[in-house]
């Protein structure tokens, strides 16, 4: 079970997170959590360590070490009881929070005198947010009675590459997690940091933000677990964003296909990486609500059989902008999209979308909008030589995907998105669809993209009517 941020925002959100845990494990179940950070704490620790490399201001590092420490003492107290032995159990937990915090500030007092903060740093950094509400939840538990003891990533076996920022688990790790955590199932309920893993070396290292839904899939994988649960502040995987459709439903179930789409194409509810482990060992995945655990939620499993709904979900991205690439030169060139491709894979560029018609006399491609500038200027300077006459930008675009695996092999899908689309006066700039049939991805002007998804999902009965 993996916790979010906003499910152990504060000490009275752990201490229910530890009661979930003791009554599913009371059942008969053995359980083993993943905790992120309190609500807003990895942000904080980033943004200081950055200040502190600009500034070297160690007067505001000691300020917010003092804010650290109270608002983790407070969540400590609050998350263990304070009946029978739970005062001492509070006092070894501060205790603990209180050598860790030194350590983080003597590691940002650094930056501020090196004056350098690297992506090696910022790993570092970054992990305190999970190493300090591990213990928390830890402590929480052994007051009501359940035997834990919190591991850090790296502790429990999580060995990975050294890509700081964005580490891959080893293969190593599934045997080292199982070895290390297994032991414990029968007789308590190990808490383990999410996010967050160490090098072969020992160097800590996080596998990206969002990262915590991943390290619990790993660590369900290695422990070959009947399920792997994701406890958010949402009932589940929703038809569309319901801030743009009121009448979006939660997706009771789902396949690893089509969830994996919609976390690539900005569904907030999965880290897109999240479900390869479980995927690989055939894990099903849940995704519940900490605030109403009765909610059964929405659980992803590896294939469905042909479903009656043909599409699932319509979700959006946005900040995000279009590149048109164009010129008479460019038909029967070989070699201008590979160009095209290395330039901007070398300048950084995450591309979301690309097409291209057939005549071969443009190129159009959606990347993030923070790229925008840097994806420009470095296709200019690639073709100086006239190949290319024009490359213009958009930065008023938003892609939609539909998508859905009953998409595969039925007729007439692509007609009735881009009839209604039609019909509601809604122009498409660019069209994309791979050929999975899993989803149809276009952009519209960023004006569009909330009728679009309305249109859409009325469309294909995805409120319910049908």
């Amino acid at each position: 079970m993996k916790f979010g941020g906003t499910s152990v925002g504060d000490g009275s959100r752990m201490k229910h997170v530890a009661e979930l845990a003791k009554e599913y494990r009371d059942s008969g179940n053995e359980v083993v959590l993943v905790t992120s950070a309190l609500s807003g704490v990895t942000d904080a620790l980033l943004k200081y360590a950055k200040e502190a490399s600009e500034t070297g201001k160690t007067s505001s590092i000691k300020e917010f070490i003092a804010d650290l420490t109270k608002q983790h003492h407070r969540a400590a107290h609050d998350a263990i009881d304070g009946t029978k032995n739970g005062k001492k159990i509070a006092e070894v937990v501060t205790g603990e929070l209180d050598s860790r915090i030194e350590e983080l500030e003597k590691a940002l007092i650094g930056i501020c005198y090196l004056g350098e903060l690297t992506v090696r740093s910022i790993d570092y950094i970054s992990s305190y947010g999970e190493r300090l509400a591990a213990p928390i939840l830890c402590g929480s538990l052994n007051s009501i009675g359940i035997r834990s003891r919190s591991f850090t990533g790296g502790e429990a076996g999580i060995i990975t590459s050294e890509e700081y920022g964005n580490a891959r688990p080893l293969d190593i790790t599934y045997s080292l997690v199982k070895e290390r955590i297994e032991p414990m199932l029968k007789d308590g309920i190990p808490v383990i940091t999410g996010f967050i893993g160490e090098s072969e070396a020992g160097i800590i290292t996080t596998l990206g933000r969002g990262g915590s839904d991943f390290s619990a899939s790993i660590i369900g994988a290695a422990l070959k677990a009947d399920e792997i649960w994701l406890w958010k502040e949402v009932h589940g995987i929703l038809t569309t964003d319901p801030r743009i459709v009121p009448e979006a439903r939660t997706i009771p179930v789902i396949s690893y296909i089509e969830a994996m789409e919609l976390s690539y194409f900005g569904a907030k509810v999965l880290h897109p990486r999240t479900i390869e482990p479980a995927i690989k060992h055939g894990i099903p995945v849940r995704v519940k609500n900490t605030f109403d655990p009765s909610s059964p939620g929405t659980i992803i499993v590896k294939d469905l059989k042909q479903s009656k709904d043909i599409v699932k979900a319509v979700t959006v991205i946005r900040n995000v902008a279009l590149i048109n690439i164009s010129g008479a030169w460019m038909v029967g060139t070989i070699g201008v999209a590979a160009r095209v491709f290395t330039t901007l894979a070398n300048a950084g560029v995450n591309i979301i979308m690309i097409s291209q018609g057939s005549s071969e006399a443009n190129i159009s491609l959606v990347v993030d909008e923070s790229h925008l500038d840097k994806a420009v200027k470095g296709i200019k300077a690639e073709f100086k030589n006239g190949i290319i006459k024009d490359v213009t930008q958009d930065r008023n675009i938003c892609v939609v995907a539909v998508v859905g695996a009953g998409m595969a092999n039925t007729p007439g899908v692509a007609g009735r998105v881009f009839g209604a689309l039609g019909k509601a006066r809604v122009n498409v700039i660019i069209i994309s669809q791979g050929s999975s049939q899993h989803n149809i991805s276009f952009a519209v002007s960023g004006d569009d993209a909330a009728k679009a998804v309305q249109v859409l999902h009325r469309e294909f009965g995805l409120d319910g009517e049908k």
